[in-house]
C-alpha cells in the first residue's frame, strides 16, 4: 500500500480495464503506431540501416533489431520542492498486468521480461524543476513495444495522485496539523473519487509521520475511503435546513434524535446568513436536551444530543449580520476571520445567558466551549496560513476544490522517458537532449 506498511495494492483494489488497457484505449495514439511500427520492423526482421545514429564509437550500429529493442525508461515528476509520490501501485499493475503483444485474439503476457523497481506511495521525491535533477519514483527495462501503451495511463495515474496528496500535505503544513476534511468530491467525475480518498489519506499519514501527529482522515464519500478501508461522513447539509423551512436548530434536533450518536454532530449554521443566531439557537436547544436526558438518568440517549461543532460556510459574495462592514471585502465577506471571533465568543459565553441551577453550571460551560468551529467555503493554503497567523480560533477546516488545484506551483505533471537502449547486451545511454538516466536511492527492485 504504501511506505507505512511496505505492502503493494494489486488490482484487487484497483479493478483495472485490462482488456481495453491492453488495446490502447486509454493511451495516446502515438504510442498505439510506434508499438505498430515497432511490430511490423521486428515481423520483417529488420536491423537498423541509417546514417546518422547517437552510440558510441565503440558500438557498432550493425544487427540492431530496432523492432525488439529494449529500452530503460523512467518517470520523474518535475514539480518544484518536494512532491508526495502517490500512483505507483496502480501503475505497477498496469505495467503487471498489460505488458505483452497481440497475436490475433490472443494476447501474450511478457510481463515477467521486465525488469522494474518503483518507489512506494508516500516517498518524498524532490526537484528543483530541472528534469536533470529530477528522482524517478519507477525505472523499467524490457522491449519498448511491449508497454509503450502504459506511458499515457500510468503518467495520468502519477500526475493527478501525486498532485492530489501534495496539495493536502501543504494544505496540512498551512493548517498547522489542524484537521483537514477532504470535501472535493463534488468538483470532478465520480469516477476518480477511490484513487483521490487514497491520495489524501496517503497524505494524512505522511504528515503525521513526518511531524508525529496522529491526525484521522475525513472523507466525505464512501468511495473516497474504498481503496483503503475509510468510509465517508458528514452531517447536515444546506437542504436539510430548508426542507425544515429554514429553522436550523429544529433540523439539527431531529438529526440528533434519529442519526447515531458516533455520526459527530456539526451544525451548518449559515443558512439564513446569521451564524451567530443560529449557534445559539442550535446550542440552545441541544444543550437543553441534553441536561434533560442526563437527569433522567439515560446518558447513551443524552450522547446524542452532544453538539460536537458549528460550521461556517458563508457565501463569498454574502456579509453576515453579524459581522461590522469596514468596507473591504477581505474582511467583510464570506468565512472571514472576524465572524470566527464572533462566533467562537458566543459560543464560549453562552451558557451566561441561560436559567441553570448552579450544579449545572460548570457543566454548561465545559458543554459550550468544547463545541468546535470547522470552516468551509474557498479555503486554500494562503488563506489557511492567513488565518493561523491571527489566531482565528478555527479548530478543523474543510477544503474542496483547490486540492485539485493544478496551476503554477500545484503543476505536478509526470513525464516518462527512454534514456538507455540495450545494443549487442550493452545497456547505452540514449536519452533526449535535456535528459538523461537518473537515480533514487528510494528505487527499490519490484519484479
Amino acid at each position: 500500500m504504501s511506505i507505512f506498511d511496505n505492502k503493494r495494492l494489486t488490482n484487487k483494489t484497483f479493478k483495472l480495464d485490462i482488456d481495453r488497457m491492453r488495446r490502447g484505449w486509454y493511451s495516446d495514439k502515438y504510442f498505439e503506431n510506434i508499438g505498430r511500427m515497432l511490430t511490423v520492423l521486428a515481423s520483417e526482421g529488420y536491423v537498423y540501416s541509417g546514417k546518422y545514429h547517437n552510440l558510441p564509437a565503440d558500438v557498432s550500429a550493425e544487427e540492431v533489431a530496432v523492432g525488439d529493442i529494449e529500452v530503460e525508461m523512467q518517470w520523474f515528476t518535475r514539480r518544484a520542492g518536494n512532491t508526495i509520490v502517490v500512483g505507483v501501485d496502480k501503475s505497477l499493475e498496469m505495467l503487471r498486468c498489460c505488458t505483452g503483444y497481440w497475436e490475433g485474439d490472443r494476447f501474450v503476457d511478457t510481463s515477467d521480461k521486465l525488469e522494474v523497481w518503483a518507489v512506494h506511495d508516500g516517498t518524498v521525491v524532490k526537484s528543483d524543476g530541472n528534469p536533470l535533477h529530477a528522482e524517478p519514483v519507477i525505472k523499467v527495462r524490457g522491449r519498448y513495444r511491449d508497454f509503450a501503451l502504459l506511458e499515457t495511463p500510468t503518467l495520468g495515474t502519477l500526475t493527478r495522485s501525486s498532485r492530489v496528496a501534495t496539495n493536502v500535505y501543504e494544505t496540512l503544513m498551512a493548517a498547522r496539523g489542524k484537521p483537514v476534511l477532504f470535501f472535493p468530491a463534488r468538483f470532478d467525475m465520480h469516477e476518480v473519487q477511490a484513487a483521490d480518498g487514497y491520495s489524501y489519506n496517503i497524505a494524512i499519514q505522511r504528515f503525521n509521520m513526518d511531524f508525529s501527529h496522529q491526525i484521522g482522515s475525513f472523507v466525505s464519500t464512501d468511495a473516497q475511503g474504498d481503496w483503503w478501508g475509510g468510509a465517508g461522513g458528514g452531517t447536515v447539509a444546506h437542504a436539510a435546513i430548508a426542507s425544515f423551512l429554514g429553522d436550523t436548530a429544529e433540523a439539527m434536533m431531529h438529526f440528533a434524535r434519529v442519526l447515531p450518536a458516533s455520526i459527530p454532530r456539526i451544525a451548518l449554521v449559515d443558512f439564513n446568513n446569521d451564524s451567530v443566531t443560529d449557534t445559539l439557537r442550535v446550542l440552545e436547544a441541544m444543550f437543553r436536551k441534553y441536561r434533560e436526558l442526563c437527569d433522567a438518568g439515560d446518558q447513551a440517549e443524552a450522547e446524542k444530543y452532544v453538539l460536537y461543532g458549528v460550521r461556517l460556510d458563508t457565501s463569498g459574495s454574502v456579509r453576515d449580520v453579524s459581522v461590522a462592514p469596514l468596507g473591504d471585502p477581505g474582511l467583510d465577506l464570506g468565512v472571514n476571520p472576524r465572524l470566527v471571533f464572533n462566533v467562537r465568543q458566543a459560543l464560549d459565553s453562552a451558557f451566561e445567558s441561560w436559567d441553570l441551577p448552579a450544579a449545572w453550571q460548570e457543566a454548561a460551560h465545559t458543554y459550550c466551549r468544547n463545541v468546535k468551529i470547522v470552516v468551509s467555503g474557498g479555503f486554500n493554503p494562503e488563506k489557511i496560513r492567513r488565518f493561523e497567523k491571527l489566531g482565528v480560533p478555527v479548530d478543523i477546516y474543510a477544503v474542496g476544490s483547490w486540492l485539485f488545484n493544478n496551476n503554477g506551483d500545484t503543476v505536478t505533471d509526470f513525464t516518462g522517458d527512454v534514456v538507455r537502449v540495450k545494443v549487442h547486451g550493452k545497456w547505452i545511454d540514449m536519452a533526449k537532449v535535456g535528459r538523461k538516466p537518473l537515480d533514487n536511492p528510494n528505487l527499490e527492485r519490484v519484479w
